[in-house]
Parts: C-alpha cells; structure tokens; sequence
C-alpha cells in the first residue's frame, strides 16, 4: 500500500515570521537600552540638581566671604605688599538701579540666551563642543552668565570635564533659587574688572568716574560689557587699544539684536578713553609690584582675580634701594622738559643684572599710580640706540666686519630709489668712515649701507636672538636706524643690550624667582637658560668696545658714571610733524650697562602731538642713565667684563704724517698745504679743517700726493688741518699729524652773497654759476672756478668770479650751466642740495637733519619714525 507525501512547508512565509520575530526582539532590547539610559540619564541629573544643591547649600557664605590674601615679599622675605580685595573696591547695587541699557549689553555680550535657558545653554555647549573638537582643545567655554556666577564664587577656572559639570550643576541650583533678575544682579556685583575693581558700580566709578550707573554714556557701558572676558586686557587703562577694538564688538553685537542703532554704534566707537580720570592711588614700588602681579598670572596661568584671592607668596628680585633711586629720579622735575601745559613729559626706565636676568628696578612713568599705565610694556620707535642689534652686531657676528672696517657714508638711495635716508650730523657724508667712528657719533647711512652689505635677514635674525622678534612689515632697510612697524619695550631694549654686557649670554628678563602656594608648597621657581649662548664672545666684546666709544666721546658721553666702565647708545626719533621745528623728537633713549648692571631708559610723550613733543635730543635720557646708575652702583661691588675670548686687535695703520707746513698764498687765493710722504704701499693722505668758529674738524678732501691747496677759504678766517695717512693695503689710518693754523688775509675779496652753490671744479676761462638767485656788485674782473647749476645776476661794474658758485660777466644777462656771458655783475650762488627722495615701502619718516637745506618731506601722519637726529660731537680729534 503506498504513503502519500507530506505536504511542503512554505519555507517564504516561515521566513518572513522569523524575521519579524528577530524586529520584534531588536525593539525590545532597543526599548530596553533607551529605558536604561533614560533611567541613567535622570538619575544622573538627579545627582547633578542634588550636587549642586549640595554645594550651593554648603557654601552660600561664599556669597559674602573674601578669600585669602597673596603676599609679595623681597628677595630676604620681607612682606612688599598684599594683593587682597578691599571692601571699598566692592560696592552692591540692586538690580532697580541698574540701567536696562546696562544690563542689555552684558546680556547680549556674554549670555545673549540667558532669559531662554535654565542656567545650562545647550545649544551653546553643542556649539563649543564642535569647536572643541575641531581645534582639539578646550578653547570655547560655552559658560552661560549663571554658570560664570557659580565659577566665580565657588570654583577656579580650570577648564576640565569634571568642574564644567560641577559649573553646570551649580547653575541649575542656583536657577531653582534664585530669579534671572536676581542671578543678573548677583553677577554684576561680583564679576571682575580688572585693577582690583569688583562689580559694576566700582568699576564705573574707577573707570568713569561715574557715581551713579544711570549717567554712563554708551560707549562706557559697552567699554565695561567688554571686560569680564578678559579683564587685564580689556581695561581701558591697561590696554586702550584693545579696549577700544573689544568696544567695538560689544557694540557690534547690540546693533545686531537690536538694541542700538548704527548711527548709535559708530558714535560709540569713536570716542577715546581719558585715563586721567582713574584716582590715583600711589605707594611704594607701585610700578614694580604691577609688573610682578602680570608676570605671576602669566607664569601659574592664573587670572588677576584668582591671584589676588589665592592665598600665594610671591618672592621677587626687588632692589628696593636701587628702585627708591629710580622713584626718586623720576619725580624730580629737573630731569624731564617743562610741557606747555598739564600733559607731563613720560618716561621708562628698567635695571636688569644680565648675569640672571633679574629685573632689580623700573620706572612706569612719572607719579605713578597704583594699577596705572606701565610704560615698560609700552612700545615705542628706538631709533639709533637699535643699531647694534640689528646692523653693527650682527655684522660683527659674520667674521668678515670689525670695529676698525671701512663703511661708507654716502648720500646714496635704496631699493631703486624708494628708501633714501639722510645723516643728521653737523658732518655729512663724509665718504669712507670707520664703523667705530659711525657709531661713536650715530652717523645714519653707514648703518644703512652695513645692512644692506650682510642683508636684512641677518639683521632680523639677528635681533630675533636678542629675544625682539620683528614682522614681515620689518624686513626693510629702514630697521637699520630704528624705523620699526611696532616699536619695542623698555624691557627689550635692556634685555637685548644684556647679551652684549653678558659676553653673549642671553638671560629671561623676570620679576619673579619663586611662588608658593597657600600651604607652602614651591608651585613655581624661575629656571635660568644657563648657556643661552646668542652671539660669540667676539662679537659681543666688539659691540661692547664699540659703545664705549660713544659714551667716552661720542653722542652718549652725557652717561658716564664715575669710577665705573660704561657701554651704550642714544637714540631719537623725528618728531614728523608738518609745521614743527624739525628739531623735535618723539622718543629719546639711552640704553647702556655697566660690568654689573644693564639699564634702558626712554622719555616721551604718551601721545606725541604739535603741543607734546621732545625739544631736546637724547643726552638728557643719557644725564638721566647716569644720574640713577651712579647712585644704584654704590651698593654694588665692581665687576670685569667677561673674558673676550681669541679677539683680533686693529691692524697697525701708517705711520703718523709729519712735517705739516701750511700757508695763505695770495697770488692763487689758496692755502697750500705741504707734508712728509709716508713710507708703505697704496698711501693716500686724508686732510681734515676746521675753522675758528666751528666745533668740531671734518674732511676736507683726500690727496695721493703729499700736498693739497685749499681754494675754499673766506677772508679774515684762521683755519685749522691736520692730516692722517690711509693705507688701503692695511685698510688702516695713521694717527693725526700735529696741526697747523692759517690765517687768510682780508685782500680776498668776496664773492656776492646768496648763496653756497655745490658742484665740480671748472677750467677757468668757463664762467662759474651757482643755483639760485642772488643779485651783487663788485669792483675788478674775475672769472668763476667752481659752479654747479643756473645762476643770473644784475647790477653795475665788474665781478669778481673767485668762489664757490661764482660767474663772470659783462652787460645784461645770465650765466647758465658754466656757459653764457653778458652785461653787468653779481652772480646768484643759492646752493640747493634737493630732497631725499622717494619713500620706501613702509611709510617712515627720516631724522630731521640740522641743515635746513637737506629736510626731505614730512611723512603722513601715523608713519613710524626712521633716522636718528644726533649731532656730530667734535668727529675727529683735535691735533
């Protein structure tokens, strides 16, 4: 009998029920796993509402407690100052008296969601998550005003994950307790705003003056919205600039939610801040003490706020006599110029031992007020106290320059002609001079001229080293005379030249030697560098004998103190001022050292204008080096340099010249000049003349023969040579011969006046011309010899054609380009050098030179300043 088959099972529908069975137990465990996080999630909350309410509850004191004061002691221990919080620096205001306008900016600035959330903003933690995360760091605090409120009174500002979420649950106690008017409130009376200020009606009365919030201004309460960000930066009196750039967004983001107008924004922005307002508060070592607090934050990576509660005691490298000195020499009236009105003259000072780098004094300014504008953070123009650091150094550095090479100093333009700078001294572009020689008097185009020989980019690596880091904008030849994008400090100054007094050893400039924390325990301690070797023992023994010569007899000979070695160099800056005395200055400078001691020095105005300018060149910044050094020296036990190492002495020059004779011949209307030859190869002979009535000799000319005739003489003058022999063989001068003085009679007749016309020595039957205009008359016939331009001339009779610029005619008519005769007589001698040129890249401004004749165009306002305006001091030596 036979079996049916069984049915087939339908293996499509059994595979559809199994898989919908697989659904419905992926759903499950989904549910399951959305319930436990659910569970976790609310727990977790729970625990963070019961935390915060915890600590909220165990710690409501806080509202009302001070912490602990920070103590600042001298180097022995002995207490300087507290930093703490002094009741009159905290002044409550409810919230009824705080102007909406007020409260609208720190809303808008700092938490402009604070109405919507509940203490947390999420959607601004989502936001600064993902910058977070994409700069990989925690840069984006994302701290709603609440949550500030419960960091400032309960926590620090370490942005780690486990205080955020202790900041969070805080804020979400204290939205449970308190209404958003009163967070607002407590909020504005307790955030920080810089310079011990607690609170926003302190803060207004110390920043504005301002007693009551309701007559704050605009721009004042968008000044103060800025702040808490970063209150050391943002205070007006600290840092106006950034002040006024952070008004600027704060005002920015009113306008954009719709609290102010444009119109309101624009006027806001532009008004200035007047510090003078800030009450003043003087004490002992105020200066100092303000640098020590900047430099503590900066070392532990505290706020203000959190180092004035900390509870720390800060040891410093204080000189308390030396800095009693500086205080002293700063508030005497005798050593700063008279303003034309209540705007004083300013200046910096700072007192650096290179051997560690410690800062043993400063001077922030005259009077200077507690948590005042410190003008050793000020950046300001060097002038010529930066060529060692960025010409003469770094071309000693190289090995191929010493202090006896020849530089040129030229009048010559750079760049294709866009860079033309001019010497200021007395003495101009005297061709060949030796770099001690452009140093000693801080003639400019050497300086100039060096740079470009070893490149700008030695220059600025120069300088780098040093510890002053330059810009893009500063890789121009102007650098080489101080012309800078941003300037530099007083203390960069000091510590740059520390490295030269330090045999090439370059030290951290600090305040600061040891921190300790609350308990005790050493948080922080100074690490000095050690062999920071920044220049070879050479180079820096070369750049100190190089400034020696400026003190001992040069342009900085105003900073000499008795009984001790000293080093270093002035410094001007052109005032640039169309319609001002090109004698002014903004800046001046002496920074200098001694075997034990660096210091910089600067004297300005705050702002420079047409009413506050310097009228005075660098030597009172140098009388006022030597003023406070040689009292601060007493108390320091004399030093050596340190040891030069293998350093080469000049090469012997030619023989000294003898046998100068010198006398007035009237029949070539000369003083012939006659000497010894001097034995040796490639001798050339360089003879120098200075008359009666002037300061200082200059070279008159060169000469390969041992005799020269001076045709460029007036009558009744005595004037004195001397001459020197130049080997270029040994690239070496000889020493002076003795002088000899000639007096020229009064049988030399005059050429007309008008003028001092410049150019080339002519035949003598081409007529003589000058540039310019002049009118003359004279009696007898006379033919020009030296001429250079277009002169014309009217009068009666004859001329007399001998003298520079000088022409011959008969009738009516004019000499042009040493050609041409006519009628009549006088010549027009009006000698015109011309200007200098076209400007470089970078607007700058070149040193107001002394002659009238050689001032190139005044610059634009806000140019940065170029050429030093030193005068030559007595160039070369007497015979």
């Amino acid at each position: 009998m036979s079996k049916t088959a069984p049915p087939a099972k339908n293996t499509k529908r059994s595979g559809k029920k199994g898989a919908k069975q697989k659904r419905k137990t992926g759903w499950i465990w989904l549910l399951f796993v959305l319930l436990f996080f659910a569970v976790c999630a609310v727990l977790g909350y729970l625990l963070v509402i019961l935390n915060g309410e915890r600590i909220l509850s165990q710690n409501m004191n806080k509202l009302n407690d001070m912490d602990k004061a920070t103590i600042i002691v001298d180097s022995n221990g002995n207490e300087l100052d507290k930093l703490y919080v002094l009741e009159g620096n905290r002044e409550y205001v409810p919230i009824s008296e705080i102007p909406k306008l007020l409260q609208q900016a720190f809303v808008a600035t700092e938490d402009k969601r604070f109405y919507e959330h509940s203490g947390v903003d999420l959607f601004g933690i989502g936001r600064a998550l993902v910058k977070d995360i994409i700069a990989r760091s925690a840069v984006e605090g994302a701290s709603t005003i609440t949550q500030q409120l419960a960091r400032n009174i309960f926590l620090n500002a370490d942005k780690t994950l486990f205080r955020k979420g202790t900041e969070a649950s805080i804020a979400l106690a204290l939205e449970n307790h308190k209404s958003k008017d009163e967070i607002l409130e407590l909020y504005l009376n307790r955030i920080y705003f810089g310079k011990g200020q607690y609170g926003i009606k302190t803060a207004a009365k110390y920043y504005f003056g301002v007693d009551d919030l309701n007559d704050l201004e605009l721009w004042q309460i968008a000044t103060l919205a800025g702040m808490p960000k970063a209150p050391n930066t943002y205070n007006p009196v600290r840092n106006p600039e950034k002040s006024m750039e952070r008004r600027a967004v704060v005002l920015t983001l009113m306008e954009d939610q719709g609290i102010i107008t444009e119109a309101e924004k624009q006027q806001a922005m532009a008004v200035e801040y007047d510090p003078s307002v800030v009450p003043e508060d003087s004490s002992q070592y105020a200066a100092f003490l303000d640098y020590v607090v900047e430099e503590a934050q900066d070392v532990l990576g505290k706020t203000e706020e959190e180092l004035l509660t900390g509870g720390y005691t800060i040891k410093t490298t204080i000189d308390t006599a030396a800095q009693t000195v500086v205080e002293k020499a700063f508030s005497d009236p005798d050593n700063f110029e008279e303003s034309a009105d209540d705007i004083p003259m300013q200046g910096a000072m700072v007192i650096m031992n290179q051997h560690d780098g410690s800062i043993v004094a400063m001077a922030g300014g005259r009077d200077y007020s507690t948590k005042n504008l410190n003008r050793v953070y000020s950046k300001r123009q060097p002038g010529s106290s930066f060529k060692p650091i960025v010409s003469y150094g770094p071309a000693l550095e190289t090995g191929d320059w010493y202090p006896w090479s020849t530089l040129r100093d030229d009048k010559v333009c750079y760049d294709n002609g866009k860079y033309c700078p001019t010497d200021s001294n007395r003495n101009k572009y005297v061709g060949p001079i030796s770099m001690k020689d452009a140093i000693r008097d801080s003639v400019n185009q050497p300086a100039v001229w060096l740079l470009n020989e070893i490149g700008v980019g030695t220059g600025v690596e120069f300088a780098k080293k040093l510890g002053i880091e330059l810009g893009e904008n500063d890789r121009n030849l102007a650098i080489a005379l101080g012309g800078l994008s941003e300037g530099v400090t007083t203390v960069q100054m000091a510590n740059a030249y520390a490295a030269f007094a330090n045999g090439g050893l370059l030290q951290t400039p600090h305040t600061i030697s040891e921190i300790t924390d609350s308990s005790g325990e050493v948080v922080y301690s100074i690490e000095t560098p050690g062999d920071n070797r920044v220049m070879s023992e050479q180079t820096a023994y070369y750049v100190r004998e190089l400034l020696e010569g400026v003190v001992s007899g040069g342009t900085g000979k105003s900073a000499k103190v008795s009984g001790r070695t000293v080093a270093g160099k002035t410094g001007t800056t052109q005032l640039g001022i169309e319609g001002i005395d090109s004698g002014g200055n903004r800046d001046v400078w002496f920074v200098g050292f001694t075997p034990e001691l660096t210091a910089a020095v600067w004297m300005g105005y705050d702002k420079t204008d047409a009413e506050h300018y310097v009228k005075k060149s660098s030597g009172q910044a140098a009388s006022l080096f030597s003023e406070v050094m040689t009292s601060v020296l007493k108390n320091y036990e004399k030093k050596s340099f340190p040891d030069a190492g293998d350093v080469q002495e000049e090469p012997k020059g030619p023989d000294a010249v003898t046998g100068l004779a010198g006398q007035y011949n009237t029949q070539n209307v000369a003083v012939e000049l006659t000497w010894s030859p001097v034995e040796g190869d490639n001798i050339t002979y360089k003879i120098y003349r200075k008359e009666a009535s002037e300061a200082s000799f200059a070279l008159l000319a060169e000469s390969a023969e041992p005799a020269f005739d001076d045709f460029a003489i007036l009558p009744d003058k005595t004037y004195t040579y001397y001459v020197k022999a130049y080997s270029s063989a040994l690239d070496a001068e000889g020493a002076p011969s003795t002088g000899v003085s000639v007096t020229v009679t009064s049988d030399l007749e005059l050429p007309p006046e008008n003028g001092e016309g410049e150019g080339e020595q002519l035949p003598p039957e081409n007529p003589g011309n000058g540039n310019g205009n002049g009118n003359g008359n004279g009696n007898g016939n006379g033919q020009g010899e030296i001429g250079n331009g277009n002169g014309e001339g009217n009068g009666n009779g004859n001329g007399n054609g001998n003298g520079e610029g000088n022409g011959n005619g008969n009738g009516n008519g004019q000499g042009n380009n040493g050609n041409g005769q006519g009628n009549g007589n006088g010549t027009g001698e009006q000698g015109n050098e011309g200007g200098d040129g076209a400007w470089g890249d970078i607007p700058i401004e070149s040193e107001a030179p002394a002659d009238p004749a050689t001032v190139s165009p005044p610059p634009e306002q806000g140019t940065v300043p170029l050429n030093d305006s030193e005068e030559a001091l007595n160039v070369l030596p007497s015979p």
